[in-house]
């Protein structure tokens, strides 16, 4: 057992130098080569998530302008609905006047014409009256000369 302890301790003792240069090289390796690595890493990711981050914020100012300009369109339709609807009410009240004023000739026409009417009825009442007098002494004259006769 001695022996093996030994061998054990004489093992362990040429492992002391392998171990402190795996030591060694785990330090030197990591500052030499995984520092420099991680850093650039780092800087990557940083300017990986920069550019997101850009992209991101460009994205917002688009759709933000986006929105804005199909506003700016719906407002100016909208301008357009109530222009062209203010010009149709317009047309629509300068047709009702022109219809008014066409109704009101029509009307005055239609009064003079039935005034003149029953201006010519009267005239022709009066003629009827006048002639239907004179008529009725002719057939009261003829009537007698004939029993006279």
């Amino acid at each position: 057992m001695e022996a093996t302890l030994h061998a054990l301790g004489q093992v362990l003792l040429q492992g002391v130098p392998t171990f402190f240069l795996v030591l060694f090289l785990h330090f030197y390796l990591k500052s030499v080569f995984f520092k420099p690595l991680e850093k650039v890493l780092q800087a990557r990711k940083e300017a990986t998530e920069g550019a997101r981050l850009l992209a991101s914020e460009s994205l917002d100012r688009a759709e933000a302008k986006a929105a804005a300009y199909e506003e700016s369109i719906r407002s100016a339709r909208s301008e357009i609905y109530q222009q062209h609807e203010g010009l149709r009410r317009k047309w629509r009240e300068e047709q009702s006047a022109q219809l008014l004023d066409a109704r009101k000739r029509t009307e005055a026409m239609v009064a003079d014409a039935k005034s003149q009417m029953a201006i010519q009825v009267e005239q022709a009442r009066e003629s009827l009256a006048t002639h239907s007098q004179a008529l009725a002494n002719e057939i009261t004259e003829s009537i007698l000369k004939g029993r006279a006769s």
